[in-house]
């Protein structure tokens, strides 16, 4: 359910095209049974590094609209396709709302896609930070660059932190009304 939301109401900033067209690694190479994304290595340090890290980087940039740091600590690819007034556009919405995210100083995420490592060697995760009555929920790629995990792709926004439950199953249609009703009533029962 938050991945739904967050891929449906999100500025996503994972360049499909650009991935499909130069990270492939030779898809016509692949077998049809590429290997199953593996877990990634990492610790919790590093991964708490990694996540708080890039949405403060965000942060500072959606307060201060400087988005030039944010696409320098990213990798190349990353920064090549998105300069600061494109990042600047791709999240206008949470500049605009005044979204704070320095919140995830001092909160745990949640994991709801534990790192994995996929098929191009890129390392994929997704979670939330629990607040109330909002929680901010993220979703990330990095690339391996000199050794580092740099961010290739980035998601955030904020998401309502209540359950939501289930839509109740609709109400089975009504038998249609015979046009003739019977005008007899039925005869009382003498006891």
């Amino acid at each position: 359910m938050v991945r739904s939301r967050l891929r449906k109401n999100l500025l996503f900033c994972l360049f499909a095209a650009h991935v499909a067209a130069n990270f492939a690694f030779g898809a016509q190479a692949q077998t049809p049974a590429s290997p199953a994304p593996q877990a990634a290595q990492i610790d919790r340090n590093g991964l708490l590094i990694l996540v708080k890290s890039i949405l403060i980087a965000l942060d500072q940039a959606n307060k201060t609209g400087n988005y030039t740091v944010l696409r320098d600590l990213a990798a190349p690819a990353f920064a090549s396709a998105n300069n600061a007034a494109r990042l600047a556009e791709i999240f206008a919405n949470l500049r605009r709302d005044r979204i704070d995210l320095s919140g995830v100083l001092v909160l745990e995420p949640q994991l709801t896609a534990m790192p994995e490592i996929n098929a191009n060697g890129m390392m994929h995760m997704a979670g939330f930070f629990p607040s109330a009555p909002t929680q901010i929920n993220f979703e990330f790629l990095f690339a391996p660059v000199e050794g580092q995990w740099r961010l290739f792709g980035l998601a955030a926004n904020l998401g309502s932190s209540v359950p939501v439950a289930p839509a109740p199953p609709a109400k089975p249609a009504a038998p249609a009304a015979d046009a003739k009703k019977s005008d007899k009533k039925p005869a009382a029962e003498k006891h």
